[in-house]
C-alpha cells in the first residue's frame, strides 16, 4: 500500500466501562466503530486535533494551538537509506508515514503509523502527545503554528512558547530533539525510545514541573495519572512512557482513588497522580496505602527517589499553586511486578484496614468493582489507554 495513501482501519472494540463516583453510576459500551484517517477530528475537554493521511494537525490544548502538524517516518526513509547519516537540523517537511486510528477512549486516541511508530494523544490538562518509535528508528517533525516559537534547552528537551501556553518536547531513551532551520521541532528516536509532549498554562512551568520533566527523561517516572470530575463522574487518564508498564486508575468509594500498576520488570518507579479534591475528600490529609499497607510519607525529593529499590515504598504530595483544589501525589514504588496504591483522605471511613492483599475482586468478565477492570482492559492498558470513547468525524 502506498505510504501516503489514505489508510482505512476498522476498529472493533467491545469495552464496557463502569464509572462509580459519589453514588453516581454510568456505563458506556463502544463497538464496531469504523474510522478513516481521511478526515478525523477529535474534540475533548482539553484537547482538539485532526488526523489526516500522514499527519496529526492543529494540535490544540485548552484553545491554544501548540503546533500545526506533526509527522513521523522511519529514519531510513527520511535519510534515504538504512545507514544514511541525518543532519537533524536540516530535516524539513518530511513526508510522514501513513496514519490510521487505533484504539480510542474517552481520554486517549492511539494512532498507528505505517513506519511502526505509535502516537497517543491524551485529553488531560497537559494535552500529552506520546510518540513511541517501536522496533525501528524514527524521525519526528512538529511544524509550529505561526504564533509559536521553539528553542532547544538541551539534547533531550525543546521548549515551545505560544501566546498563552508553553510546551516541552522530551526524549525518553536514545535520541535527540532540536529546532530545524525552519524553526520547527525535529527529533530522532532510536528503537523503543519515546518523544513526549506536555503543555502548560501561562507561567505554570515552574521548578516542580521541570523536576517532573527530568524524572520522565531519566526514566525514574514511568507513568502519570490524571483523575478529575466531569459532569459529576470520575474520569481517569493514564500516560505511560515505556511498553513495560501498564496503569489503571479507578474510584474506590467516594473519597479514594486506586491506581494499579503492572510492570514487566522488577525495578521500582515513580507514578505521578494528579487528583482533584472532590475525588479524594480533602487535600490537607491525603494518605497513601500500598497493597493495603500505609506508605511512608517522604520529607524530601531525595528521600522519595531513594525509595526506589529500597526497603519500602514512599509518597509525597504537592498541592498546585494555580489550583487550590488539585494536587499531585508522587508514589515511589520500591519494586514490582503488580502493585496497588490507594490514595485518599486519612479520615475516609472506607479506607483499607490493612488486610488488602493487593488483588482486586472481579466478576466472570474480569471487571473489578469501581472504574474499568484491569483484566477487561489489559490489552488497552499496555498501550496507555484510559476509559470510554469520544471520537467523531
Amino acid at each position: 500500500m502506498n505510504r501516503n495513501a489514505v489508510a482505512t482501519v476498522i476498529v472493533t472494540a467491545l469495552v464496557t466501562v463502569s464509572l462509580v463516583a459519589a453514588g453516581v453510576g454510568a456505563s458506556t459500551t463502544a463497538e464496531s466503530v469504523e474510522t478513516t484517517t481521511s478526515n478525523e477530528a477529535y474534540a475533548g475537554t482539553h484537547l482538539a486535533f485532526e488526523a489526516s493521511g500522514n499527519a496529526v494537525a492543529d494540535y490544540t490544548v485548552d484553545g491554544e494551538t501548540m503546533f500545526s502538524s506533526i509527522a513521523v517516518d522511519s529514519q531510513s526513509e527520511v535519510g534515504g537509506g538504512a545507514d544514511a547519516a541525518i543532519d537533524l537540523g536540516a530535516v524539513v517537511n518530511i513526508d510522514g508515514a501513513g496514519l490510521s486510528i487505533g484504539a480510542q477512549s474517552q481520554t486517549t486516541t492511539q494512532i498507528e503509523a505505517e513506519s511502526g511508530a505509535t502516537l497517543s494523544a491524551h485529553d488531560n490538562e497537559r494535552g500529552h502527545l506520546v510518540v513511541n518509535a517501536g522496533d525501528d528508528s524514527q524521525v519526528v517533525e512538529a511544524q509550529l503554528d505561526g504564533s509559536a516559537q521553539a528553542s532547544t534547552e538541551s539534547d533531550d528537551r525543546v521548549i515551545v512558547e505560544s501566546d498563552t501556553r508553553s510546551g516541552v518536547f522530551l526524549v525518553v531513551g536514545d535520541g535527540e530533539a532540536t529546532v530545524n532551520e525552519e524553526g520547527d521541532v525535529v527529533a530522532n528516536l532510536e528503537s523503543e525510545s519515546t518523544l513526549v509532549f506536555r503543555s502548560y498554562a501561562e507561567d505554570e512551568r515552574d521548578e516542580q514541573a521541570k523536576e517532573d520533566e527530568q524524572r520522565i527523561v531519566d526514566g525514574s517516572a514511568a507513568a502519570e495519572v490524571y483523575v478529575d470530575m466531569r459532569d459529576g463522574e470520575t474520569v481517569a487518564d493514564t500516560v505511560t512512557y515505556g511498553e513495560e508498564t501498564a496503569v489503571e486508575a479507578r474510584q474506590e468509594g467516594e473519597q479514594r482513588v486506586e491506581v494499579v500498576v503492572d510492570r514487566a520488570i522488577s525495578e521500582g518507579t515513580i507514578v505521578m497522580t494528579t487528583v482533584e479534591e472532590e475525588a479524594v475528600g480533602t487535600l490537607e490529609s491525603i494518605e497513601v496505602r500500598i497493597d493495603g499497607e500505609a506508605a511512608v510519607q517522604a520529607s524530601s525529593q531525595s528521600e522519595l527517589e531513594s525509595a526506589i529499590g529500597g526497603d519500602e515504598s514512599a509518597y509525597m504530595v504537592s498541592q498546585h499553586a494555580e489550583a487550590e483544589a488539585k494536587a499531585t501525589v508522587y508514589v515511589a514504588f520500591n519494586h514490582f511486578s503488580e502493585r496497588t496504591a490507594s490514595i485518599g483522605s486519612a479520615n475516609d471511613g472506607d479506607a483499607d484496614d490493612g488486610t488488602n492483599d493487593g488483588t482486586d475482586s472481579t466478576d466472570d468478565e474480569g471487571v473489578a468493582d469501581g472504574l474499568p477492570g484491569f483484566g477487561a482492559l489489559a490489552a488497552l492498558l499496555s498501550l496507555g489507554i484510559g476509559i470510554g470513547s469520544r471520537l467523531r468525524q
